[in-house]
């Protein structure tokens, strides 16, 4: 299998001349299973980059072979241009935040951030003492200092953890699910933080969560992984928009997957025929692959159905709705399946949705 193709090889960015962090052709197995197959990626200097996707997807597997905790059975790993190959963990100038905050019980706040330092020299030319202060007002942990990590909250304690990664000035950090364990409003306000000392910092970031939200939310591009594969490299916009394989249609928040023949198709415009509807949509760079003939699959998000309006109409019947707060999803059936539909309002009974040509997106070859 790692001899296969990439399926990454047009998603690579290169926008810069050496990448922060990439990856070429990269695979790891242990024993017959495959966990890594063949990827590739690069990784822009002060990016915050993502790898989501489901469990077993890969994704962590990755992780470790960029931070040296694995060693790949083929490819290679380059930080700023240079050769991982042979390099020690402890010599990648790398820090690692996992799950567990993995703080140390016995010291307090401030000698568990001053322990990033045991092995190098506080950056910038600062002392101990003050590179510790700094990093905990960075964290807002201003303070603190003299605390037991036992009496901080989940948070807390992650910031902990995220302050000591970034004592001796990495040039990449790496985050394994870091925010797993907290509950969801305290993640919510995490990842704000997190993102704005990652700004402030510019220091290049890889990411590793299985939460589609906080992937979209947090990160400057986003790789979603499926079975040791990169199924597509973009931002979180051209990832929910344009996803480029059904894969990452289904697996990035909700959707409405129709699958039908091209029976047209022009410059910038095409229909799709499903179960004897014609519906028109509009084409973009992506779509370049489809003839007409084709067995096609086009998404639509359910936000993109606008109720009694909008050029492709749909006759459909409420089953049920979700009040979410600022939006109501409802379980609409139409014909033999089912489509979600979020409105502002509830509705109920009979009601006819409709979407823009702009608002579908086609997936080549129903991938």
């Amino acid at each position: 299998m790692g001899s296969e193709p990439s399926k990454t090889d047009e998603s690579v960015d290169y926008s810069t001349e050496k990448p922060a962090v990439e990856l070429a052709g990269v695979t790891k197995r242990y024993g017959s299973q495959t966990a890594v197959d063949n990827i590739s990626m690069a990784v822009d200097e002060g990016e915050f980059f993502t790898l989501v996707g489901p469990s077993g997807c890969g994704k962590t597997t990755t992780l470790r072979l960029i931070g040296g905790f694995e060693l790949p059975d083929d490819g290679v790993l380059r930080l700023g241009g240079n050769s991982l190959t042979g390099v020690a963990p402890e010599d990648r100038n790398l820090a690692v935040v996992f799950q567990s905050y993995a703080l140390f019980p016995h010291m307090s706040v401030g000698e568990n951030v001053a322990y990033g330092l045991t092995f190098s020299e506080p950056p910038s030319g600062v002392s101990r003492d003050e590179r510790v202060s700094e990093l905990l007002e960075l964290v807002d942990l201003t303070g603190m200092a003299e605390r037991d990590p036992e009496t901080l909250s989940g948070g807390q304690q992650q910031r902990v953890a995220l302050a000591r990664a970034l004592a001796p000035g990495p040039d990449v950090l790496l985050l394994d699910e870091p925010m797993s364990a907290l509950d969801a409003q305290l993640r919510q306000r995490l990842r704000v933080q997190l993102k704005t000392i990652q700004r402030e910092l510019g220091v290049t970031t890889i990411y590793v969560t299985h939460d589609q939200e906080e992937a979209l939310a947090i990160s400057d591009r986003v790789a979603v992984m499926n079975a040791g594969h990169i199924e597509q490299i973009g931002t979180p916009e051209e990832i929910y928009y344009r996803p480029k394989t059904r894969f990452v249609a289904e697996f990035i928040g909700d959707n409405n997957l129709f699958s039908g023949r091209l029976d047209r198709l022009d410059t910038d415009s095409a229909d799709v025929i499903v179960n004897e509807t014609r519906f028109t949509i509009s084409l973009d760079n992506n779509s370049t692959a489809v003839r007409v003939g084709d067995q096609v699959c086009f998404c639509v998000r359910p936000e993109q159905f606008v109720v009694d309006g909008s050029r492709n109409q749909l006759a459909v019947e409420v089953v049920s709705a979700e009040f979410l707060g600022a939006s109501t999803r409802m379980h609409t059936g139409w014909e033999t399946r089912e489509l979600l539909v979020r409105t502002e309002q509830p509705f109920d009974g009979s009601i006819v949705v409709g979407f823009e040509p702009t608002a579908a997106h086609i997936i080549p070859n129903n991938k």
